[in-house]
């Protein structure tokens, strides 16, 4: 039973009215995050010009492949919190709460040692623009002077998940997003302040958002309260945590390590490409994060009903899963397909940014939401404590495809084009949704069966 009003049971009731309301807050909180970055760029490409707006942009990639290791050890977090959540097991849930947070504490002290000692380096490996490169290293080495907060609020918002609460991480994003407007406007429209500026306002937005999430599960009255004399690690849970978290951390490492192969490739076309790519790459994250909710909901709901041995739910909690990502992706893929321009418009007043960021959206929205499929699919097994697999399968599905079409097809002179870059993705997604339709069902085998003996062995130790 849910202890207060923002927390959700999964496991009894209708399932769709349940998953959208744990989806649109969560919907709403990945796109408040992402209008930090766009605040971001849209402040500096008005006010600081087009090589400001690619120094910031360009950095997205790297972020990611440098951050993803640790925001997959929080899905990690998530799963097993969920599932000690559907199976009442309240000293089970407190530990992996407290572990949880001492992994984000460690792992921001880590990433701000790498992440401000070798971004310049690696944005030079990344063929960044020379005119880009200085103003894209000193973002990057602020941005990570602040990743500790980042991570805390992304490891205390996937414990709050678990019992169903996406409308308080929401809630603290929306304030912390009004911070970092505000603070833009202040440092780079007043001061003058360019990349650093932005990069400020980021780092103490961050940090605001990730002291209200702290202070939420300290205040929490069930079992995910958080408190600091119990902060430590319990190697049992860290395990489980890591079981589950570590090949989702490790796949987005490798994915991001593909997109910044990829972006590499878009830089040789010059400023005015990578600057419409930059722009374009903000605008499909708003549909991408509308998709993710999905698959973040999917991973809980599967999460809890098995910790609750609620077999026959599962199904359903996948089907609605997949039919809501393909109605949000491709609905709001084909908004911004149609209304591109005007956006883009928001961005940069650059006639050639805005078409050439107008034929990565063409390429890209249209089959977006094969990439929503592809993600729901790897929730299911995430959920179901199944993490090793869809990783293999993805890396091959999607890194592998577009790491070949780099080296083969793109190499070759009549298709060196950025078109044939664009072109990779959603052929990528396809193929790789396929896989996962088969793997899941090895998958729900094996975990049906094991539901079925965990049954029976209850039934056989219940007094007659």
């Amino acid at each position: 039973m849910a202890n207060n009003k923002f927390e959700i049971d999964m496991c009894e009731g209708a399932i769709l009215p349940k998953m959208l309301k744990f989806a649109i807050p969560l919907m709403l909180s990945g796109i408040l995050q992402l209008l930090f970055n766009a605040a971001d760029i849209i402040i500096v490409g008005q006010f600081a010009g087009d090589d400001s707006l690619g120094a910031v942009g360009c950095t997205s990639s790297l972020i990611n492949l440098i951050t993803n290791l640790f925001i997959g050890l929080s899905i990690g977090s998530n799963v097993m919190a969920a599932r000690h959540y559907g199976a009442k097991q309240e000293e089970q849930l407190s530990k992996t709460v407290h572990t949880s947070m001492v992994v984000a504490v460690v792992g921001g002290i880590i990433l701000t040692v790498i992440g401000t000692v070798l971004s310049g380096r690696l944005l030079t490996l990344m063929g960044t623009p020379a005119e880009q490169l200085g103003k894209a290293t000193l973002y990057l080495q602020i941005y990570f002077g602040g990743i500790i907060a980042t991570l805390i609020y992304n490891f205390g918002s996937a414990l709050l998940r678990a019992v169903g609460d996406t409308t308080r991480p929401m809630i603290f994003l929306g304030i912390a997003g009004l911070v970092n407007v505000l603070l833009n406007i202040i440092f780079v429209v007043c001061f003058e302040m360019d990349v650093a500026g932005v990069a400020i306002a980021t780092v103490l937005s961050q940090c605001l958002s990730a002291g209200l999430v702290v202070g939420c599960l300290m205040k929490d009255k069930g079992s995910i309260r958080l408190s600091l004399r119990k902060l430590g690690v319990d190697f049992k849970e860290l395990g489980q945590i890591m079981i589950v978290g570590l090949p989702a951390g490790l796949q987005g490492c490798i994915f991001s390590f593909s997109n910044v192969i990829i972006q590499s490739s878009v830089n040789s076309f010059g400023n005015v490409v990578v600057s419409g790519n930059s722009a374009a790459m903000n605008l499909e994250g708003f549909v991408y994060v509308a998709m993710n909710s999905f698959h973040h909901t999917t991973l809980s709901f599967m999460s809890q009903n098995y910790g609750a041995g609620k077999a026959e739910r599962m199904g359903r909690i996948l089907r609605w899963g997949l039919i809501c990502v393909i109605v949000a992706g491709l609905g709001l893929g084909m908004f911004e397909v149609v209304f591109g321009r005007t956006l883009l418009g928001i961005y940069t007043s650059s006639g050639p940014v805005i078409e050439a960021g107008m034929k990565r959206i063409y390429f890209i929205e249209t089959l977006y939401f094969t990439c929503g499929m592809m993600d729901v699919m790897v929730g299911a097994m995430r959920g179901l404590g199944y993490s090793f697999m869809p990783m293999i399968v993805s890396l091959v599905g999607v890194v592998g495809v577009r790491l070949v079409w780099i080296a083969l097809v793109f190499n070759i002179p009549e298709f060196h084009l950025v078109d044939t870059i664009y072109v990779s993705y959603p052929i990528s997604w396809i193929a790789t949704f396929l896989v996962h339709v088969i793997t899941y069902f090895a998958v729900r085998k094996r975990v049906m069966a094991r539901i079925a003996t965990d049954d029976r062995a209850k039934s056989a130790g219940r007094p007659k």
